[in-house]
């Protein structure tokens, strides 16, 4: 069974900054708490996941390439708007940080994420890391898609 250990983070200032980044677009055709699927096109690649229920930093994983071709349908298909962003990767420490600079509705957005061996597995916090956002459901992206970062200011008030 795949499983992905995951700790996500709010960014703070520049310095994680490094290149262009890649584009992605994703979309969910499920986004039930319990099993999300997501369709991704990612450059000439695409990939359709689906995740089960998240218990700490832990969940279920299961990921496929697919032509782009028929992840184009599947978005259309899609229960939301499609999320857009810049991912940059930084290596560090033998593991990888993903940076995701969100675009759209959820700018001005920066989460990283570090996928761990298993959840207390010690890494390095660069000094561009903040506030943890693991536990915080409003971070998923199969969350944003439903009610993006900009319409949070604007709800709170």
């Amino acid at each position: 069974m795949g499983v992905e250990i995951e700790r996500k983070f709010l960014v703070r200032g520049e310095g994680w900054r490094q290149g262009e980044g890649r584009y992605l677009c994703q979309a969910y055709l499920s986004r039930d708490p319990a099993r999300t699927v997501r369709v991704r096109i990612d450059g000439q690649q695409a990939f359709l996941t689906i995740k089960g229920l998240t218990a700490g930093a832990t969940r279920a994983e299961f990921e496929y390439a697919i032509p782009v071709a028929d992840a184009k349908a599947l978005l259309a298909l899609a229960d939301g708007p499609c999320i857009e962003k810049f991912r940059h990767r930084l290596p560090a420490g033998g593991l990888v940080w993903e940076i995701d600079e969100f675009l759209g509705a959820n700018a001005p957005l920066v989460v990283a994420e570090i996928e761990l061996p298993s959840e207390d597995h010690p890494f390095d916090r660069p000094d561009w890391l903040g506030e943890e956002v693991t536990q915080d459901t409003r971070y998923f992206n199969s969350a944003l898609a439903a009610r993006p970062y900009s319409s949070w200011q604007a709800s709170s008030g």
